[in-house]
């Protein structure tokens, strides 16, 4: 085959005078050849003017029969070139190769194949999103985790978000933090139709949201959208970025400790993205993407609180379930009604307004999610449990509770020292653990640890810190209890009192005289007893006459009272030998 660059030397050697004989014995070419070169510029593509038949040819009508009926089934069971290659063996008799049949199936494909016509979308106006897989090198091993995939329809501008699970409330939290990230909130949110956005799909793009994506939709005031069934083609833009995150920002395989510094890498992946400027465009992702700020809408004040709640009634565990798994509450809601709100990480349990426990999110079947904290009410009646519940064989305490117990049981044996214990296990539901470890430590002694000192401890540290400085006497108080301060002599305020009384009765009898009968009850008469105070002319507050009974004990009686002899004593705390006068009101003295 003469090649385009002997074409062009046979030409010029022509155009420099040789002749057609010449130029044929030079590159040894026929004369025809050589009037046919000088002829055309260039070679003629080469054209099979008379192919033979072909062995495929007889059987192409039943190849189109069967392909018209793959209209009709299902796409993932619709015949391929080598399927249909065997059937023509197998059941019509076809002799050719495999290639000939690929060859027409893929001929008669290419008129079939879907066109598009190219799209712009206006800034601000469309978000699409899809999850994407990825694995992922954790320390416990290798693991495939899905990552929310949302991008900006007019700049490409993406952010990435690996979250636990596809469910929705992974869903309502990766927008959330979506929206948080861009600043603003698209007009339109494109998905595929998946089924934890929407459960059930009707005729053209109708559907039925999940309750909970349209409340999201309806907070941020934005339109959810669905593309057609099987036609991911309609988000090209999201499309592409889960392949770029594939190919690109997952590759090599990341290596993290956790979700939290994966979501961390993708985060600056994300952010060194928008320096890119894209083929057949002038401006970068990041200054497209100020555009579409510009026209998106505001954020909403608050946010909105991605999670799924329902109601639930506390057992006799003191657990409800969730998601197939159970999580414990404090005693006093033990039987009532509550709301759970389950959240991609954490599950809150919410009685009224106020949250009454937060537990970590369990994505197993079946497991019990307890905090010892909420049992320590019961475990002061059931003190047994201690050594056969989990919640408390597996409960990590700093070691010097386990030395604290060992103490408690070896000088006061194991029921009453493992008693003595749960007292201090009970005060870490108002104490965080470094200050209880630390009321331990400081309440060692020599001959062990005691609990009332723990307590005592506890309580103080937490106090304002004015206070505070009193833990440091602490090891001071056996010297401070050996102090003896000697009690006062109280006989002498009974000598005093006695000599005042006999000057108020013989002041007042004077004034006895002047009075009426029924000014007996006055505040001069002797049988009131007046202290000092704030009342009165004479600087005295007067005590209100408490009516004597008939048996004289000071109950029932309508009588004024006196002091009654001889004076009788009893023994009050702290003031040994006290005397007290018991009053009456018809023992006066005249």
């Amino acid at each position: 085959m003469v090649t385009v660059d002997q074409y062009a030397r046979v030409r010029r050697a022509h155009r420099e005078g040789l002749s057609i004989r010449a130029l044929a014995q030079q590159f040894h070419h026929s004369r025809r050849k050589i009037r046919e070169i000088l002829a055309t510029p260039e070679p003629k593509p080469y054209v099979r003017l008379n192919p033979p038949p072909s062995l495929v040819d007889p059987f192409k009508p039943t190849i189109d029969a069967i392909l018209a009926g793959d209209e009709t089934a299902p796409r993932k069971q619709r015949h391929t070139a080598s399927k249909l290659w065997r059937r023509l063996q197998q059941e019509h008799g076809y002799r050719g190769g495999y290639e000939r049949v690929r060859l027409y199936v893929r001929e008669r494909q290419r008129h079939l194949r879907e066109t598009f016509i190219p799209l712009d979308q206006d800034p601000g106006q469309r978000l699409e999103a899809d999850f994407g897989h990825i694995y992922v090198d954790f320390p416990e091993g290798r693991k495939q985790i899905p990552v929310l995939m949302v991008t900006w329809a007019y700049s490409n501008c993406p952010l990435a978000i690996a979250v636990p699970t596809e469910r929705t409330e992974a869903i309502l939290h990766g927008l959330v933090e979506a929206f948080t990230f861009f600043g603003c909130v698209p007009r339109e949110v494109w998905w595929d139709n998946p089924t934890t956005v929407a459960p059930h799909l009707f005729k053209g793009r109708q559907r039925q949201l999940n309750a909970r994506y349209q409340a999201l939709a309806s907070h941020y005031n934005f339109e959810p959208l669905f593309c057609m069934v099987r036609r991911p083609q309609e988000k090209p833009r999201v499309e592409g970025r889960v392949q770029f995150l594939q190919q690109d920002w997952a590759t090599p395989v990341p290596r993290v400790k956790d979700l939290a510094e994966l979501n961390a890498d993708l985060r600056v992946c994300c952010l060194r993205d928008r320096e890119r400027t894209q083929a057949g465009q002038t401006q970068t992702i990041g200054q497209r993407f100020e555009c579409e700020r510009v026209k998106a809408l505001s954020l909403p004040e608050r946010a909105f609180d991605p999670c799924l709640a329902q109601p639930a009634k506390v057992d006799k565990y003191q657990t409800v379930r969730f998601d197939s798994n159970s999580y414990s509450v404090p005693r006093p809601y033990a039987f009532s009604t509550v709301t759970v709100k389950g959240y991609v990480e954490r599950v809150a349990i919410v009685a009224g307004d106020q949250v009454i426990a937060q537990h970590p999110r369990s994505y197993a079947h079946g497991v019990q999610v307890l905090d010892p904290l909420h049992y320590l009410v019961t475990l002061g009646r059931k003190p047994a449990a201690l050594d056969h519940a989990n919640v408390y064989r597996h409960w990590q305490l700093p070691a010097v509770f386990g030395e604290l117990r060992s103490d408690l049981e070896r000088r006061h044996g194991a029921t009453a020292g493992a008693r003595q214990y749960i007292r201090v296990l009970q005060l870490l539901a108002e104490h965080p653990v470094t200050r209880v470890e630390r009321a331990i430590a400081l309440s060692h002694t020599g001959p062990g640890y005691d609990v009332e000192a723990i307590l005592r401890h506890s309580r103080r540290a937490a106090e304002p810190k004015d206070h505070t400085a009193a833990l440091a006497l602490e090891p001071c108080q056996a010297l401070v209890t050996a102090v003896q301060v000697p009690l006062p002599n109280l006989r002498q305020f009974d000598v005093l009192l006695s000599g005042t009384l006999e000057v108020n009765h013989a002041r007042d009898q004077h004034a006895l005289v002047e009075e009426q009968p029924e000014t007996v009850a006055s505040a001069d008469h002797p049988c009131r007893v007046r202290e000092a105070g704030t009342r009165g002319g004479d600087g005295q507050r007067e005590l209100r006459a408490v009516p004597a009974a008939p048996d004289r004990t000071g109950g029932g009686g309508t009588g004024g009272q006196c002091a009654e002899g001889p004076h009788q004593t009893s023994d009050f705390p702290g003031a040994q030998g006290f005397r007290y006068l018991r009053l009456r009101g018809d023992a006066c003295p005249q």
